[in-house]
């Protein structure tokens, strides 16, 4: 069996000194049957080691309920067959504009807990999730026989928290539970950053996307010795809703991956192949310079202008960062496997049922609480979805203003079942008053929760409460609807024809397709909403860009037809939805 160490200058392999070149590929955003295409993909262009993080979140959504967490293991298995190292980074934080940073809504929202600090219940929550997770990775370490060279400890704590007790609590959890290969830190090359999350006797790297001499320079100061190392060289960055396209020039990128490589250090490429936010599962930032601002959340597309696109391309990017790459290999690059095939040709989906949200709410959601002010999603258990709040407005009263205190994060509302305006964090009034006595609902829908800052496990939904002038209306109906009920399929939903035009509600339908493969879903008359394809969570669609399809996996897909399901929560369209597959 191999060892993989620091050494005090460089990386050592059996005691000489080796580089690694990573990049990083999430095995949670790429379909499993595709990962051996992209994995072989980053090998081409000159990596010879993979990073990924571990979404708690997602294996756990519930108190003791783990799901697939053999997965982890799995993709580390198919690393090792693609002749790759692996960096692994199983949180229990990890940020990677996932839905609240990996950690699982029912912790953040738990009473008392103070998540990322040495609190003994959030500590005790995560013993109790790393006994799960780690027996995925121990027994693939390099020492015995597996890909693992090194795990990371927490994610990026000197952006947030000073508590290095809490990161040494973390690491000897780690090592009691058999991590034997190197552990390490990854912060911004700020003195803050570096005394908050970095620990003694644990290897501190960098992570940055310009000005490598610099950066390294910073490091230096705190960690005069110890292999350099960018743990992310930001060669792309990710996008927001109702934002900007975001992209670098691969040029400049490949210049300062050159710089990187030049100070001798090594470096993993965040992203090398991005992948998607399948299922609902992308985060959202605070914007301003203290991440407090207003709430900006990610797209369903995590393509991130990596070097190997959504689709799992080789980009103009990929040539470039090949060609510096090249020069650091012991031998000629493999070429990059062929193209998934792709859609043969576009098929239109055909829409035969429909259900308004109200029917699918009764068939799909939680039971319906009573309470004096508005539960939060974490109260009513919801994670990714929607809840209705009802409350009456008393009467007679003349027309007062109608205000939501605590909105997270966007609320369509109904007055007397008449659609009476969209609220917002920045709007949270609606235009015309209401008189009484009336019935509000207010369809509240969670657009990703923050990933990063000093906001991250804020609680959703209706947080304040709702005033009408600046009396609270009290006995507030709430009903959840949470993504994950979608799983079990949508046979309880009591469907009737669509109607003439765009409505909010959800959509079932078909798409029959030739000559299956990857494609991408456009989704012609809809507003904001999700996709199902053959019961897999395609993500979310909004008509504000800069997104405007969705990546549909080719695995995905079958010959013949296909059942399609669009959960639309806005609607008001004049024509009625046509979605529609289009090859990639």
């Amino acid at each position: 069996m191999s060892e993989f160490s620091v050494g005090e200058s460089a990386f050592l392999l059996d005691g000489r000194p080796v580089r690694l070149l990573s990049g990083a590929l999430h095995y949670f955003r790429v379909h499993e049957a595709q990962w051996g295409h992209r994995l072989a993909t980053l090998r081409a262009m000159g990596l010879n080691c993979v990073e990924t993080y571990v979404p708690w979140n997602l294996h756990q959504p519930r108190p003791g309920e783990v799901r697939d967490v053999r997965a982890v293991g799995r993709f580390l298995d198919a690393v090792r067959e693609a002749g790759l190292w692996a960096i692994v980074r199983p949180g229990p934080y990890i940020c990677a504009e996932w839905e609240n940073g990996g950690l699982p809504a029912w912790l953040t929202g738990e009473r008392g807990t103070r998540a990322r600090t040495r609190d003994e219940r959030y500590l005790g929550h995560v013993r109790d999730w790393f006994r799960q997770l780690l027996p995925e990775i121990v027994p693939r370490q390099l020492d015995r026989g597996g890909p693992v060279i090194m795990v990371q400890v927490e994610n990026e704590y000197g952006s947030y928290g000073s508590d290095t007790g809490y990161l040494a609590e973390l690491a000897g959890l780690l090592r009691a539970e058999g991590v034997t290969v190197p552990l390490f830190t990854s912060d911004g090359p700020e003195d803050h950053m570096l005394t908050g999350g970095s620990l003694p006797g644990v290897l501190a790297t960098v992570n940055f996307g310009s000005h490598a001499r610099d950066a390294f320079a910073a490091l230096r100061r705190h960690r005069p010795e110890g292999p350099l190392m960018c743990m992310e060289f930001w060669c792309g960055w990710f996008d927001h809703w109702a934002g900007e396209q975001v992209a670098r020039d691969p040029a400049e990128a490949a210049a300062t991956l050159r710089e990187i490589l030049e100070c001798g250090a090594s470096v993993n490429l965040y992203m090398a192949h991005g992948g998607t936010s399948f299922g609902g599962w992308a985060g959202a930032n605070r914007g301003g310079g203290l991440h407090e601002g207003p709430l900006e959340p990610d797209v369903t597309s995590y393509d991130y202008d990596a070097p190997v696109d959504e689709y799992g391309r080789p980009t103009e990017k990929f040539r470039r960062l090949r060609e510096v790459l090249s020069a650091y290999h012991p031998g000629p690059l493999p070429d990059p496997p062929p193209r998934p095939a792709a859609l043969a040709a576009p098929a239109g989906a055909v829409l035969t049922d429909w259900a308004p949200l109200d029917g699918v709410l009764e068939a799909l959601g939680g039971a319906e609480t009573v309470s004096p002010v508005p539960p939060s999603f974490e109260e009513l258990g919801v994670t990714r979805g929607l809840v209705r709040y009802t409350v009456d407005v008393p009467g007679p009263r003349r027309p007062y203003p109608l205000t939501v205190r605590g909105l997270r994060d966007l609320a369509v509302v109904y007055v007397d079942g008449e659609r009476a305006g969209v609220l917002t964090e920045e709007e949270p009034r609606l235009k015309e008053p209401v008189a009484g006595p009336a019935r509000v609902e207010l369809w509240v829908e969670s657009l990703g929760r923050v990933n990063y800052g000093p906001r991250l496990g804020e609680a959703k939904g209706v947080t304040g409460g709702i005033l009408h002038e600046r009396q609270y209306l009290h006995g507030v109906r709430a009903r959840g609807l949470d993504l994950d009920a979608f799983a079990g399929g949508v046979a309880a939903v009591p469907f009737g024809a669509p109607p003439g035009r765009g409505a909010p509600g959800l959509y079932r339908g078909t798409v029959t397709v030739r000559g299956a493969g990857d494609a991408v879903l456009e989704p012609a008359g809809l507003t904001r909403g999700f996709v199902w394809l053959n019961g897999f969570a395609l993500g979310r669609y909004w008509s504000v860009g800069p997104q405007r399809t969705l990546y549909v996996p080719g695995p995905v897909l079958r010959e013949g037809e296909n059942e399609v399901w669009l959960l639309e929560l806005d609607g008001g369209g004049p024509q009625r939805p046509a979605p529609r597959l289009l090859p990639v």
